[in-house]
């Protein structure tokens, strides 16, 4: 996070008007920004340091799990930020694990507060879209797809579809549901579908999965709308793309998606016409992830499509002012 550039004082846009005003846009800090996060305690570092790295004060609260954890990472980082002659206050740690903190912080704190990202399980993400007095960042699910085109090589295609599924079944990059071209569903099916089985995956499948596939259990109706975050993948045979894009436009979460084809022309018609944060050709949905992208960590991924979308960086976690200069003039 040190390493990356500054992502305060940029100017992203500037130009002249014919009254010779000179407008830039530049990008400032949000303010003060509250993380509410379950279970892994490297969620203080990386979220202290984003908001340091974009000039922004915060206030953590992390999962009572975790909390000797927190409060030992939150002495380190005011020990540095005193060393580093900064003001140790910029960074605060809601100091309890009573939930009834959670529910202050997000209904009576909004004089203090200017956004809320919370990282954690539905449950959290829900709780804290309902009871927020200031907007939120984030994402409610990862309902995430892998996509395998008629025109998909088979071995990428098994080892995309492993490597999504079963790298990390817990995150919100892993692959829920696996959609295949008819077309290619004999040629594909068998082998990506013995992969998977022998990982440990089961697989729900619809009719025609299960033709291939004998071992599949029966898909149900709930099964496309499911986070497993577990071994478990939905399966479904599509006629072609544009029924793949309606699965995903229908069930998906908007998080991450994924399209393993050997046609360019079909792939850049799934990224333009998929509206997701995050799309990729012929890559794992696992590279959904901040530190994957070149941005040191994150603190989530965002869904929503006001402000941030896709990994929550430092650059992210700006806002912006507009810098006019003038020579004296004067608005008729």
């Amino acid at each position: 996070i040190s390493e990356l550039p500054d992502p305060l004082g940029k100017v992203l846009a500037q130009w002249q008007r014919p009254n010779g005003l000179q407008i830039e846009r530049i990008s400032v800090p949000l303010g003060v920004i509250g993380i509410i996060y379950e279970s892994r305690p490297n969620v203080t570092a990386d979220a202290a340091g984003l908001c340091l790295k974009s000039g922004n004060a915060v206030i953590l609260r992390g999962g009572s799990e975790s909390f000797n954890s927190n409060r030992a990472i939150y002495r380190c980082l005011r020990v540095g930020l005193e060393k580093a002659g900064m003001n140790p206050a910029v960074v605060q740690l809601v100091p309890t694990t009573d939930r009834a903190a959670v529910g202050y912080l997000l209904s009576s704190m909004g004089e203090y507060l200017d956004v809320v990202v919370p990282r954690g399980g539905k449950n959290l993400i829900k709780r804290v879209r309902e009871e927020a007095r200031v907007p939120v960042i984030g994402h409610l699910e990862g309902i995430c797809h892998v996509y395998l085109h008629e025109s998909a090589d088979l071995e990428m295609a098994k080892n995309i579809s492993l490597n999504a599924k079963m790298r990390r079944t817990g995150i919100c990059g892993a692959a829920e549901t696996l959609l295949v071209d008819r077309a290619a569903a004999q040629r594909l099916l068998p082998e990506v579908g013995a992969e998977l089985a022998a990982a440990g995956c089961e697989i729900r499948g619809d009719d025609a999965v299960q033709e291939i596939l004998p071992t599949a259990v029966t898909a149900t109706e709930a099964d496309w709308s499911t986070e497993y975050l577990d071994a478990v993948i939905s399966v479904r045979v599509v006629e072609n793309l544009a029924e793949a894009a309606e699965h995903i436009r229908h069930y998906g979460s908007g998080h991450t998606e994924c399209i393993v084809a050997d046609d360019q022309a079909a792939a850049d018609q799934f990224l333009r016409q998929v509206d997701s944060a995050i799309l990729l050709h012929n890559a794992s949905t696992q590279f959904a992830d901040g530190g994957e992208f070149g941005m040191g960590a994150e603190i989530g991924i965002a869904t929503g499509r006001i402000h941030a979308r896709g990994p929550v960086g430092a650059e992210q976690l700006t806002s912006y002012k507009y810098v006019v200069r003038g020579s004296g003039q004067t608005r008729p």
